[in-house]
């Protein structure tokens, strides 16, 4: 499903993307040690080639925006949840590997609930995922993200969100509806990124939408 935001007031400000070629796996890791955990730079690794990826205020904005959403649902209809934002993923065996904007575990969280590491290439990858990409990759993430396992990926450019499952062929289809979250409507998704624009206190924002979740998602958990 693509649902669109309509016309922006502003011109949204792109993520900055460089590509390192022909880096190899030893060349990955060794980006990974010298960049550590500094949110500053995200790197994407694809069969050889380096994408860095510098987020912007947009970016940074959307992505916690649309974090805020998935955890305020799981917190509210006691969904089993563990996010761990832009953790690195990587499997050596697939030579690939990723940081998203946010991730979480969902229907798989019993699987990975008492662990304090989790290995890809033994254990199960992140039901959900977030994308905001202003500015696309110059290396296919989405092929990246199914590589990986992750069943959902949000994609949202800073105007159309779009939901994609993967699929048994190894790619990803759109989808009418979230596959973790399916009580939560993606045009209400949308609605309360449009809130965001005049809200911009992100208090009062996670405030008002918690009380259309309980109002709505929760009240309507009950009536069923």
């Amino acid at each position: 499903m693509a649902t669109t935001v309509g016309a922006e007031t502003r011109a949204l400000e792109p993520e900055r993307r460089f590509l390192l070629p022909n880096v190899g796996w030893e060349g990955y890791e060794a980006l990974l040690q010298v960049v550590g955990d500094r949110g500053s730079i995200r790197i994407t690794y694809d069969r050889g080639d380096v994408e860095l990826m510098s987020p912007s205020y947009d970016h940074e904005r959307f992505k916690r925006l649309l974090g805020r959403i998935v955890e305020t649902v799981a917190e509210e209809l006691r969904i089993p949840c563990l996010g761990l934002g832009s953790i690195t993923w990587k499997r050596q065996p697939k030579d690939r590997g990723l940081e998203p904007d946010e991730c979480y575990y969902l229907t798989r969280f019993p699987q990975i609930a008492e662990k304090t590491e989790i290995d890809l290439n033994v254990d199960p990858a992140p039901d959900l995922a977030i994308e905001v990409e202003i500015s696309r990759s110059v290396l296919d993430r989405m092929d990246v993200y199914a590589a990986l396992g992750v069943t959902e990926v949000w994609r949202f450019d800073g105007e159309t969100l779009r939901v994609e499952q993967l699929q048994a062929d190894g790619t990803y289809a759109r989808v009418e509806a979230s596959p973790g979250l399916p009580m939560l409507p993606l045009e209400e998704v949308v609605r309360w990124l449009v809130v965001a624009e005049t809200i911009r206190d992100q208090s009062e924002w996670n405030r008002q939408f918690r009380r259309w979740v309980r109002e709505t998602l929760v009240a309507g958990e009950e009536r069923g």
